[in-house]
C-alpha cells in the first residue's frame, strides 16, 4: 500500500499558505510532528489524520493520495470507530472473524477497536477498507 499521504500534505500546506509551524500551532501539536509527516517519516494517529482533513476541509482519503477527488467539503463528525467497524461489518454482511482472517488483524486488537479501549492505526483502517472495498472516509463515518 503505497499512500501519497506526504505529498498530499505538502501540497495543502502550499496551497493552503501556512508554515509547518502555524499548522502544527493550529492543531495542537509539535512542528516536529508535522516535520516528519512531510518527510514520510510517520504517518499521524487516525485523530490527527481526521483533524487534518476537518483543517483542509478534504477527505481522509484525500489526504492520503487514495483519492483525487476532495469531497464535497461537508464531512460528519466520525463515531467512536469500534461502533462504525461493527455496523460497516453488518452492512457488508461479514463477521468480525472473517474480516481478521482478510487482513490478518489479530482478534484482540480488533476486539480492543470495538471495546474502545485502543484506535486503530491509519495503515490498519486503509488495509480495512481496501479489503472491504470501501472508501476510508466511509469506514470512518465521516461521509455525508
Amino acid at each position: 500500500m503505497k499512500l501519497k499521504f506526504p505529498e498530499r500534505l505538502g501540497e495543502l500546506i502550499f496551497y493552503g499558505q501556512k508554515t509547518q509551524a502555524q499548522l502544527a500551532g493550529e492543531l495542537g501539536c509539535r512542528q516536529s510532528s508535522i516535520s516528519r509527516y512531510l518527510s514520510g517519516r510517520a504517518l499521524p494517529t487516525l485523530g490527527v489524520a481526521v483533524k487534518l482533513a476537518d483543517y483542509f476541509n478534504c477527505s481522509v482519503d484525500f489526504l492520503l493520495g487514495l483519492s483525487g477527488d476532495s469531497g464535497n467539503g461537508k464531512f460528519s463528525t466520525p463515531p467512536p470507530f469500534g461502533e462504525r467497524l461493527l455496523k460497516v461489518c453488518n452492512e457488508k454482511g461479514i463477521s468480525r472473524y472473517r474480516l481478521q482472517k482478510m487482513t490478518d488483524i489479530s482478534e484482540s486488537v480488533m476486539r480492543y477497536w470495538i471495546q474502545g479501549k485502543t484506535s486503530p492505526s491509519l495503515v490498519n483502517v486503509v488495509l480495512i477498507a481496501e479489503k472491504l472495498e470501501i472508501s476510508v472516509d466511509y469506514l470512518l463515518g465521516r461521509e455525508k
